[in-house]
């Protein structure tokens, strides 16, 4: 049987960029077709050694000697291995963005990204990553669309005592950066879902065991990003991973994941396609440890912009993927296997929700994914005392507290409403995704976090009058590299300098498998469009009165903008 596909074609007026395998013949730096001959400086560096050694420098040099006695390999290479980027230096504008190199751009400060498998976090670790950033990190934390907590101001000399307090509670930040398995991304509601297809966190659990750290994974040819689900919802924005294993239920072999590879956006947006096969529970390791060994072997390696799944997979085609998945690294073949089901209910989990043991899970929406080292410590205190010890952290840069006895709900969201978490948001303010962006990141244009909060404040005040049922969802990206996943949002805006001018480029009606859309689609573009930060909450008013003015909210905003006429999307 052929391996089913989803269609990787943008259906907008506005084609995306296609992803394309490369020409015959070229020597791309696979390491079982042209041997392992470093082909360009990351991969010289990487063939050195392990690039985990850098943990004792950093404990036992670069902490007591400074930042100035970091060689640039470490500082701006293997640095990345263990969750640590130079942050921007403050004051450099987003004109000198693409005119300087790394060094001039950065600043002498980390931001240092926490390792939170599945975005689980226990009321002990919340609480430490608090305190953390209260005294190491100027009170930073944010959570990031990948589910876990990014902190900033992170000095060299401080690190060793981060990572033993971090250690005291069975936190890491080892790999969720480089050219490793990043942060895997679970369903935050595995295990208490009432309506789970499967309880993904015995795989999720096994994925970290076996792979973290793992010596045969620690040299990929750039990063590698895996979510699981079993619930309805599909949370884990499988269509944009490396490797995703979606929860379905085999007709005669019982419940177990769907596999999805190659997804990932950037310049280049491909959305992740089905092999067609059908993976137990007990074949997770091993599949995904199949999968991630192509990668390393087979994965373009000569540029960095093509090192990513997502360009082998458009030179081979599922059908070859799978062959060689199941021929030379299984020695067996996996049986055919359902597509998953129609998306369940919001895969944000923001809200009042029922879980299977009839207690409740709370999900809040954040400005922006922004916490402060207060909000962690009152989060941490609040979960406590309502009689949980499981807090989660999602894909959608929200919060959840579980197993909330239904008595004591509104008392955790009264003590957590003033820390800006809000379990019922205006749609704005629960469906807005914003990167970093140029407050710390050295490769944005444009400010992001700020704007995107000025914004939501703004069309709360003016769309007043507006009954939007659904969330229109605003991701605001600072550079192309769409960390806030602009393709795949109903506005998405890229930041840029063109000339002399900073704005931003505007994607419509892009989205990923949900109750709303069957599949995963990417946004169109309209021709010459550019928005100004002035103007960005001008332009959002006026297309979102003109869709409701349209279609009454009959139909999605995605459904309205990829076929209504240009000028109304102006």
């Amino acid at each position: 049987m052929a391996a089913q596909t989803t269609s990787t074609e943008s259906p907008s007026k506005s084609a995306a960029p296609r992803v394309r395998g490369p020409r015959p013949g070229t020597n791309l730096g696979q390491w079982k077709i042209s041997g392992k001959d470093p082909l360009n400086h990351n991969e010289e560096f990487k063939a050195e050694g392990n690039p985990l050694d850098v943990r004792e420098r950093i404990i036992d040099t670069y902490s007591k000697q400074g930042f100035d006695s970091i060689p640039t390999d470490d500082v701006h290479g293997r640095f990345r291995w263990m969750g640590l980027y130079t942050q921007r230096k403050q004051g450099v504008d987003g004109a000198s963005t693409s005119k300087l190199d790394a060094e001039s751009l950065s600043d002498k400060y980390f931001m240092m990204r926490i390792r939170t498998d599945g975005g689980r976090l226990s009321v002990a670790q919340a609480r430490v990553i608090g305190e953390i950033s209260r005294d190491f990190a100027r009170d930073t934390a944010d959570v990031s669309d990948r589910q876990n907590i990014q902190l900033h101001w992170i000095r060299v000399e401080d690190v060793p005592e981060i990572w033993e307090r971090l250690d005291s509670v069975g936190l890491l930040s080892v790999e969720a950066c480089g050219d490793t398995p990043r942060v895997f991304l679970g369903s935050p509601v595995a295990g208490v879902d009432a309506h789970e297809i499967i309880d993904c966190t015995p795989q999720l659990d096994a994925l970290g065991e076996a792979f973290v750290g793992n010596p045969d994974f620690v040299n990929l040819p750039r990063k590698f990003k895996t979510a699981i689900t079993g619930s309805k919802s599909l949370d884990v924005v499988h269509e944009i991973n490396d490797v995703s294993f979606v929860g379905v239920e085999h007709p005669e072999l019982g419940v177990g994941y769907d596999l999805w590879v190659g997804g990932a956006l950037s310049i280049t947006p491909r959305l992740a396609e089905r092999l067609g096969v059908f993976v137990a529970p007990e074949d997770v390791v091993p599949v995904w440890a199949a999968v991630a060994g192509i990668f390393r072997d087979y994965g373009y390696r000569k540029q960095r912009t093509k090192a990513r799944l997502k360009f082998l997979l458009a030179e081979w085609g599922t059908e070859k993927f799978r062959q060689v998945l199941q021929d030379e690294y299984l020695g067996r073949e996996l049986p055919d296997g359902p597509a998953p089901a129609r998306a369940v209910g919001r895969p944000d989990h923001v809200g009042v929700h029922e879980q299977h043991d009839g207690k409740k899970y709370v999900g809040f929406a954040l400005t922006v994914g922004r916490l402060d080292s207060a909000a962690l410590l009152t989060l941490a205190d609040a979960t406590e005392a309502v009689g949980s010890d499981r807090i989660r952290l999602t894909p959608y840069q929200k919060v959840l507290v579980l197993d909330v006895p239904e008595d004591r709900v509104a008392e955790l969201t009264a003590a957590l409403e003033p820390h800006g978490m809000d379990a019922h948001p205006s749609p704005f303010r629960r469906a807005t995704i914003a990167c970093t962006g140029i407050e710390f990141c050295k490769l944005a244009f444009v400010e992001t976090k700020g704007l995107a909060a000025q914004v939501i404040d703004q069309l709360e005040e003016r769309l007043t009058d507006l009954e939007i049922t659904n969330p229109i969802s605003l991701h605001i990206n600072g550079c192309p590299n769409s960390c806030a996943r602009i393709q795949t949002a109903d506005i998405g805006l890229k930041g840029q300098f063109i000339g002399e001018e900073f704005v931003f480029q505007v994607h419509l009606g892009g989205g990923l498998a949900s109750a709303d859309r069957e599949e995963g689609g990417l946004g169109r573009t309209v021709r010459g469009l550019k928005v100004t930060s002035d103007d960005l909450t001008d332009y959002v008013e006026r297309v979102t009165r003109r869709y409701m003015a349209e279609t009454n909210g009959e139909l999605t905003f995605a459904e309205w903008a990829q076929n209504a006429e240009e000028d109304c999307l102006r």
